[in-house]
């Protein structure tokens, strides 16, 4: 391996008061602030008129994910409150799609409240009723974090129990309870894939207008899934940044981004971190297939293992649309957890729409590392100018070289 970078984590820190972060969606999406980076100059836009920024013939890569209501209360006779927090599928499959669609039993390892007052061995059940549907629900341990869902209405998908029995999953930061409104907010207007428990939050900007309005410009839009998990919320506390325990996130990408990618003649924009992420993880994965290596499971330090000398974008993505279609397959099915923090060189991403970020968080570290110590300058100007921060607060186009 080669030597990691040091990183100082005291270096990407910033005061954020608390007045600052957002705690409730303004009234329409597109009427957030926009801060626009070129090159390291600065221009303080609203959200509207990212429609004149990207240039034509540009791609933006959307994270298609949609988030399921991942919270769900249970009571025990005593009447102690136990909460279960769905992290990611074990059984029969995990595949999330796959997972969403049974409809008897599932099992999935959970965060789990108030553990302590939960035997091992107790059912706990609760009744479920819709407008056109009912069932009971019950959950069981079955190994310490892994709970085991089942339900006596074989009509009923587990994406409908969840919907029926689950909360929306807002960030604990805003320390509040979802409320109703929170349900269709904090989701993309896009979002189709069901399994994230975090929304890709720099979609949220996004409304029906402006994804014409770029389409009638002819902005390319293109679309991937990366099922966000809740260790995106993680603190770092490692001594060592590298050290820091990445989530892996499910990644799945249709033939046709592939093919987006690779007829790319202007700038590839990701629509959030975890748009870029994923296109950052298609390309490791790429390099993986050209030396022979077919697991689509990329680590978190893979990048910084690798020789200096890569090939370039449209060949790694040549190399993952050859297996595609010698393999007859219409998406790729995998999991990353790259880790993208300074000294990362950024081999697909020319430019980032983004929300404003935790201190010291990984996702702070990504934006540094792709725009290095001008992310100062961006976030010194948003607390200057009375931004909204974080999952509900106000967007930056970041566009660091070329383009």
């Amino acid at each position: 391996m080669k030597t990691l970078p040091e990183i100082d984590l005291a270096r990407y820190r910033y005061e954020l008061p608390d007045s600052r972060i957002a705690r409730y969606p303004l009234a329409k999406r597109d009427q957030s602030k926009l801060l626009h980076y070129h090159k390291g100059q600065i221009n303080h836009l609203n959200f509207t008129d990212i429609t004149d920024l990207i240039e034509q013939g540009s791609t933006l890569f959307f994270n298609n994910t949609k988030v399921i209501p991942a919270r769900m209360i249970f009571h025990k006779d005593t009447g102690a409150q136990i909460e279960i927090f769905l992290l990611k599928p074990v059984s029969p499959s995990h595949i999330l799609s796959l997972v969403m669609q049974e409809k008897h039993s599932v099992s999935w390892e959970c965060m789990i409240g108030n553990f302590k007052k939960w035997r091992g061995g107790q059912r706990l059940t609760r009744e479920l009723t819709s407008k056109t549907d009912s069932c009971t629900l019950e959950v069981q341990v079955e190994n310490w974090n892994i709970v085991r869902f089942t339900w006596n209405n074989s009509s009923l998908s587990f994406a409908k129990i969840v919907e029926m029995a689950g909360r929306t999953p807002l960030p604990p930061y805003l320390n509040r309870e979802a409320e109703p409104g929170d349900k269709p907010r904090y989701q993309t207007v896009y979002s189709e894939k069901e399994g994230a428990v975090a929304a890709p939050t720099a979609g949220l900007h996004f409304t029906p207008e402006i994804l014409n309005a770029l389409a009638e410009k002819g902005v390319k839009k293109s679309f991937l899934t990366l099922h966000v998990s809740a260790g995106t919320f993680r603190p770092i506390k490692t001594e060592k940044v590298a050290d820091h325990p990445m989530h892996s996130e499910q990644l799945v990408a249709p033939i046709q981004s592939i093919k987006d990618v690779i007829d790319a003649e202007q700038a590839i924009i990701a629509v959030g971190t975890t748009g870029m992420r994923s296109l950052e993880s298609l390309y490791w994965l790429g390099i993986r297939l050209l030396g022979g290596n077919e697991d689509f499971a990329i680590e978190k330090l893979e990048p910084y293992q690798q020789k200096n000398k890569l090939p370039g974008r449209k060949e790694a993505f040549e190399a993952i649309l050859s297996r595609m279609e010698n393999r007859g397959l219409s998406q790729i099915t995998g999991s990353t957890e790259i880790f993208l923090f300074p000294g990362y060189q950024f081999r697909v991403c020319d430019g980032l729409i983004t929300n404003f970020h935790q201190p010291g968080s990984t996702l702070m570290l990504l934006v540094a590392a792709f725009i290095g110590e001008g992310w100062q300058k961006v976030y010194n100007e948003a607390l200057a100018n009375d931004y909204r921060f974080l999952s509900y607060g106000d967007s930056s186009l970041l566009i660091p070289k070329k383009f």
